[in-house]
């Protein structure tokens, strides 16, 4: 019974929200598939490459490790093992937290930091190639004011754990 019930207060979707739907999921994943590709010929991933972008811009290019992973949508776990081969490569190392004995740091290093200076400009190319470009600038305005309420609900959710 309560299955019929729920079933009657679904809102299905129309058909033009399903096809928008699908056109951001196809969207989302050609794109990030893109980006990706793109990264590659610098040995990055996506993953690799937002961390970069996070400790190049944080003051003393530094952040708490669970900042970091709060930051990039990773748990602390996966976040670690994805430092531990950046470490390996030479681009961020491990502190101590001076004030928590049990905080720790992902640091920039100068290695970092050049892949970063050289990476950085391929990437925003291929940003431009793949989407900005594509749009004219009304359709990006339209869509960066349809998207912001989409993108704070999904943080306030994020904040309630």
């Amino acid at each position: 019974m309560e299955t019929m019930e729920t079933e009657t207060a679904t809102r299905w979707l129309t058909d033009a929200e399903q096809c928008t739907w699908r056109t951001h999921l196809d969207v989302s994943r050609l794109l990030m598939h893109q980006l990706e590709k793109d990264l590659q010929p610098f040995g990055l991933t996506n993953n690799d490459y937002e961390i970069l972008v996070n400790l190049s811009e944080s003051e003393d290019h530094r952040m708490r490790m669970s900042d970091l992973a709060t930051s990039t949508l990773q748990s602390k776990s996966r976040l670690s093992h994805q430092i531990t081969r950046m470490e390996a490569a030479g681009l961020v190392v491990r502190v101590n937290c001076e004030s928590d004995r049990r905080g720790l740091y992902a640091v920039l290093t100068d290695e970092g930091m050049e892949l970063m200076r050289k990476v950085a400009p391929h990437h925003v190319a291929s940003v431009r190639r793949h989407f900005i470009d594509l749009l004219p600038p009304e359709a990006l305005a339209a869509l960066r004011s349809s998207l912001e309420p989409v993108a704070a609900h999904l943080r306030d959710q994020r904040g309630k754990g």
